[in-house]
């Protein structure tokens, strides 16, 4: 009995300790981890699901390259197939390509790599704030113009002023949907030529027709392009990839993790990226749809619709939190982007069933026939 005792004083006192290091987890903390805020990705049950810029078509019948796999073996660490295949429909070398698990993988990659200050557009994709925050370095954002396109002025003050290591261009970009101008990011390319490496993010290229940097990168030092698969119907998989100069892309490589790219992810892709057609079909798909939307859209009073080259449209309406509410509760899921761009909502262009479920949704709503519910 004495001895019981003795343990459970013991296991007392083991509690305490443990809730006192639990309250205290926050001095062990960096202050630039402190301060951040991690990045929402929530699962919200929903009969449709229009709020994470996904393609509404998969490749179900990729899934049977997996039959052969040895789950006991690490994957090609060097994603050999998988550049090849790439290299080829982007006409380069497969050199010049470093794949990633995601882009996001690569955004830390490249911020590692080059280090800070770090610049970019708002409002754009959050990550390249996120994560030079968690790796401790400066990031630095200039508005947009009124158009949703580059403020070309301020942006080369501003890599007069702080001297960027890297600067992240997403065109087309999220959550505005456009492609920035060309002429715009020419210039900022010049502009940088000798302090700056300058990203274009192509993650919505797919959609945006012939609008791509991939084919001056033989003549720009310091130009990397991004791409990703999980745009096109395979954001499962977690797939991206770096296109630039070799000399680029070995230094990015020293950093890379061992076998970052699982074995899964590597045979479903080559699989899909073979059968080019349905691809191509399901992107065509998306927008065609994304054209009917946008036209019905603008028939809606009080709905403003802003041109797209994604695969998603933002709209701004009066009281955007709560339509956003009231088309939650009839089972239609959207982004809402009020805190990014005011009074703006975005919807990812779903199939003809879910568009037009959205739209029956909204127009209601907007009429006055649902929301107190």
């Amino acid at each position: 009995m004495q001895k019981q005792n003795l343990l459970d004083e013991k296991g007392k006192k083991g509690r305490v300790w443990y809730n006192s290091l639990a309250m205290d987890i926050r001095k062990f903390v960096r202050p630039n981890i402190v301060s951040l805020s991690a990045y929402e990705a929530r699962e919200i049950p929903c009969r449709v699901k229009l709020d994470a810029n996904e393609s509404p078509y998969g490749f179900s019948e990729a899934l049977l390259a997996v039959k052969s796999l040895k789950t006991n073996r690490y994957p090609d660490p060097e994603a050999k197939e998988l550049r090849k295949l790439i290299a080829k429909d982007l006409r380069t070398r497969p050199e010049n390509i470093l794949q990633g698990n995601g882009s996001d993988e690569l955004i830390s990659y490249l911020i590692t790599t080059f280090g800070g200050p770090v610049l970019y557009p708002v409002p754009t994709f959050s990550m390249y704030g996120i994560i030079s925050q968690a790796l401790g370095e400066r990031s630095v954002g200039i508005p947009l113009d009124e158009e949703f396109d580059l403020d070309l002025k301020p942006m080369l003050s501003a890599i007069h002023k702080y001297r960027p290591k890297i600067i992240f261009l997403s065109s087309p970009n999220n959550p505005t949907g456009n492609c920035f101008s060309s002429e715009k990011i020419l210039k900022i390319l010049e502009a940088s030529g000798s302090t700056s490496l300058v990203v274009v993010d192509e993650a919505y290229q797919a959609f945006a027709g012939n609008k791509s940097f991939v084919r001056l990168i033989d003549d720009s030092g310091n130009l990397l392009v991004m791409r990703t698969l999980s745009k096109v119907g395979l954001a499962a998989l977690r797939v991206g990839f770096l296109i630039t100069k070799k000399e680029i892309i070995r230094e990015v490589n020293k950093i890379r993790l061992p076998f970052n790219l699982n074995s899964f992810s590597q045979a479903i892709a080559c699989k899909a990226l073979k059968n080019g057609k349905l691809l191509k079909q399901h992107v065509q798909s998306v927008i065609e749809e994304r054209g009917i939307l946008f036209r019905e859209l603008s028939k809606i009073r009080q709905v403003t619709p802003f041109p797209s080259d994604a695969n998603f449209i933002l709209f701004r309406v009066k009281e955007p939190d709560r339509i956003y509410r009231d088309l939650l509760k009839m089972g239609v899921l959207l982004r809402n982007m009020n805190g990014a761009v005011a009074g703006c909502l975005r919807v990812t262009v779903g199939t003809k069933k879910e568009n037009t479920i959205f739209l029956a949704a909204l127009k209601r709503i907007m009429k006055g026939e649902a929301g107190a519910q």
